[in-house]
């Protein structure tokens, strides 16, 4: 068996995960709001379209903020067109995926289901056909309590209490050939800050996200982010970061590597934002969102992105994730939360059917993904004060030589300091790891419960026939052996340990 020792104490943190660190994001992509979140007719759907089955997932899943309503949509929407009587609404073709948006589900349809599904709203302007002034409107029909033109047209639409939408994000990945009125650095740069400088001027206290390069991988990496820093560094909170992992061919162990390049690409940004900090002799520090994450890569031949005719909400960019995609998906996830000193809003894209947690059937059924359950155990146990542990494990080599750890893991005190979670994700697809868990300053008085979701067959994944084959088992016991806490945690897993703890200056108090 393989050995593994990780080192705590709780005088050591990194930080403390903020809630909005455990999200997801709805765009008008595909199915995952027409068929996804929002289906009149179907056999769950409430008086407002929204479905149920799909709704009690949502809850169930624990996700904290949606960003909505793009991606590549919002960069020629015009959010007009979502708002009113739905017969009086406009039909589009849309250019970002060549589909037919019927605007039947605008702003007040998303806000109204995310207070159904108690989570915070966390919208994007379009600055790519759009500006400064069309942002400042949004916010002002979204935020203003009345008394103003677009305040008022909100109470005729049915909605007299304001939205109070607090995080926006200022476009979408704007230096991409792809996107709808991509633009320079230095052109979105000035747009950003403009529209930021509106928007404040309307309401001070929300908080911005000006868009970091569109992925690490793009020839604009790191200077982008650097010239838009430059431009914006005074009226911005964040930055943002996407990222989607990809497996080519059979190369498994090059696939488990992908997570590892999370914190690779974390760090690199976190210094290109220090140093415009640095310039400015300035003790202000820009935050990460990572407001795009995920395990991608069966569908994004851009021959699987549309389908022709411009269909509305055509089935597209629909994944079925694996047992090995959970791995990775939990690996990148882990690498999020020990960085969360610096990144503090995080979106898993997306929420339904395309690239998604949760998969439906229009007019039918609706199941977890097996990516689904590590974000779960995550929302669920990770907020809290996470550990700066000290980690000694076995590697293996990615084809390009590099060495990589085979475990990834997490630690996280919440409760108070009551309660210990630890999350592991091993990499070792041969052998189970026998962990040592060295702790000072703390006790583990019990394990409270021990969670494990593995396969023998890594292809495995969920149907909506048979949607709980790869799903969280009860998992091995921990032992206590010549005073340490000794755990096994299995071949090519995801494993969650849960203790209740005690700093033993309290134990010894209790005495």
């Amino acid at each position: 068996m393989a050995k593994a020792t990780i080192i705590l104490d709780p005088a050591f943190v990194v930080g403390k995960t903020d809630p909005r660190l455990f999200g997801s994001f709805v765009e008008h992509l595909g199915r995952c709001v027409y068929g996804g979140i929002f289906e009149p007719g179907h056999p769950t759907a409430d008086t407002e379209g929204f479905r149920q089955d799909v709704m009690e997932l949502v809850r169930e899943l624990g996700v904290t903020v949606v960003r909505y309503p793009g991606g590549n949509f919002v960069s020629g929407y015009n959010w007009e067109d979502g708002v009113g009587p739905v017969d009086q609404r406009p039909r589009r073709r849309e250019l970002a995926w060549f589909s037919t948006e019927t605007n039947a589900f605008g702003t007040n349809e998303f806000m109204s289901w995310c207070a159904k599904a108690r989570l915070e709203p966390m919208m994007a302007v379009n600055l790519g056909t759009r500006g400064a002034d069309e942002a400042r409107e949004l916010l002002e029909y979204c935020n203003v309590e009345g008394g103003t033109a677009l305040s008022d047209l909100r109470h005729q639409h049915g909605h007299p209490s304001p939205h109070g939408v607090k995080l926006w994000c200022l476009g979408n990945e704007m230096d991409a050939p792809w996107q709808i009125g991509a633009k320079t650095a230095v052109e979105y740069g000035t747009l950003a800050r403009e529209s930021a400088k509106l928007m404040r001027w309307l309401q001070p206290d929300i908080e911005l996200v000006a868009c970091g390069s569109s992925s690490r991988s793009m020839a604009t990496f790191a200077e982008w982010e650097r010239v838009v820093l430059e431009e914006t560094f005074d009226v911005v909170e964040y930055i943002s970061l996407h990222g989607y992992f990809s497996k080519h061919g059979d190369k498994s162990r090059d696939f488990m590597a992908e997570a590892d390049l999370v914190g690779r690409y974390i760090d690199e940004i976190v210094a290109v934002a220090d140093g415009v900090a640095a310039r400015r002799r300035s003790s202000k520090r820009i935050m990460l969102s990572f407001d795009e994450w995920n395990v991608w890569y069966r569908t994004r031949d851009r021959a699987t992105r549309t389908k022709p005719g411009w269909p509305e909400a055509p089935a597209i960019l629909e994944e079925l994730f694996t047992m090995e995609d959970a791995l990775v998906f939990g690996a990148a996830l882990l690498t999020l939360i020990n960085r969360c000193d610096r990144v503090k809003a995080a979106c898993v894209a997306q929420l339904v059917n395309v690239i998604g947690l949760i998969m439906t059937e229009t007019g039918g059924r609706a199941w977890r993904q097996p990516i689904f359950y590590p974000f779960k155990h995550a929302s669920d146990w990770a907020q809290g004060t996470v550990l700066d542990m000290r980690l000694t494990c076995g590697t293996f080599t990615a084809s390009n030589g590099d060495q990589f750890p085979d475990i990834v893991s997490a630690a996280v005190l919440a409760d108070g300091g009551k309660s210990l979670s630890l999350f592991c994700v091993n990499r070792n697809f041969d052998q189970p790891i026998d962990l040592v868990l060295s702790l000072r300053g703390m006790e583990l008085r019990k394990l409270l419960e021990s969670r494990v979701m593995r396969s023998e067959d890594l292809n495995a994944t969920n149907t909506a026939d048979d949607p709980e084959r790869v799903k969280p088992v009860r998992g091995p016991n921990a032992a206590i052996r010549d005073g340490a806490w000794q755990l096994t945690i299995p071949p090519a897993s995801w494993s969650v340990f849960r203790f209740s703890s005690l700093p033993r200056s309290a134990e010894a108090s209790s005495t």
